[in-house]
């Protein structure tokens, strides 16, 4: 089958709009990747630059539907602020699932954790690595709203206990926990992709028998239809008017006594409208992380 890569190159604050727009009508995903990585002399290295939202359209006759409605989410989204032309590109299956692997290298993040192509053999004593190929889901690791979320795993995982994961995309926020000591990890996805790519690399990383993945949101959980409805670690890493929503659907009831809340997707500009949101669920920040304009938060129920 042929597609049409649909692309445009943003700084991070827009990266994250323009993939949640464009992954509304593309049905053969959306990728976010950096448009250079900074080599390390260990072989790790870490995004520099804007990032490159990239869509796959397949050429059929849904085509110009499809081409109309992105073409016209990009016009409302650029009157909020301005945005290149997106670029379109015909090209062939076979390239545009490996092309973009090209410019993924090893990321090293936070104290401990390196994040590392699936498809590459890179050997280190030094940290702890997690093998992801995200297929079709969001969750490379390059996005800073991602690597903020992995530092504050590492202050928060509880040893030997069970983390919800809210959204979880590629699973790598996860597979991260029960690397780092968690117990348990369950996370859920409203897209079917995004849970089969969990899976897979939970098994690519032998964490398989210690996650479950399923198709649902915080409503699922809170309903009892999956066998865990609270945990001592909860992560959401989302866009922050969907924090905003789940927070009002219930999501603080999904942390157990003496719990913590880890939210990131969080704009700088965007840091108010949280806070009036925490509160009015009687929760209280206790750890803040930033990168460029993006924010993490840890949070936990006010006593």
């Amino acid at each position: 089958m042929s597609w049409l890569q649909v692309s445009l190159t943003v700084d991070g604050e827009l990266a994250e709009a323009v993939a949640e727009v464009l992954a509304r009508h593309a049905p053969g995903g959306v990728v976010i990747e950096s448009t250079a990585v900074e080599s390390r002399p260990d072989e790790s290295g870490h995004p520099v630059g804007p990032l490159r939202v990239c869509a796959y359209l397949p050429i059929d006759d849904e085509l110009p539907l499809r081409r109309r409605k992105i073409e016209e989410g990009l016009y409302y989204l650029g009157r909020i602020r301005s945005l290149p032309e997106p670029e379109f590109t015909p090209l062939q299956q076979t390239d545009w699932t490996q092309a973009w692997k090209q410019h993924y290298r090893p990321i090293a993040v936070g104290r401990r954790l390196l994040i590392q192509p699936a498809w590459m053999d890179v050997s280190t004593a030094e940290r702890i690595p997690i093998l992801i190929d995200p297929g079709m889901a969001f969750g490379t690791g390059t996005h800073p709203t991602t690597q903020l979320c992995l530092e504050l795993l590492e202050d928060f995982t509880p040893s030997q206990d069970d983390v919800i994961d809210i959204g979880c995309g590629s699973g790598i926020l996860s597979i991260a926990a029960i690397k780092l000591g968690a117990r348990h990890a369950f996370g859920v996805d409203t897209d079917e992709d995004a849970v089969r790519a969990a899976e897979e690399n939970a098994t690519r990383n032998a964490v398989g028998e210690q996650t479950t993945f399923a198709v649902g949101s915080v409503a699922d959980v809170l309903q009892g239809i999956f066998p865990r409805q609270q945990a001592p670690l909860v992560v959401a890493n989302i866009l922050a008017h969907i924090l905003i929503r789940l927070l009002d659907e219930g999501m603080a009831s999904l942390i157990a006594p003496a719990g913590k809340l880890l939210l990131s997707g969080i704009l700088e500009d965007q840091l108010a409208d949280m806070q009036a949101a925490l509160q009015r669920h009687t929760l209280r920040i206790c750890a803040q992380r930033q990168m460029e304009d993006w924010i993490a938060l840890a949070v936990e129920p006010l006593s």
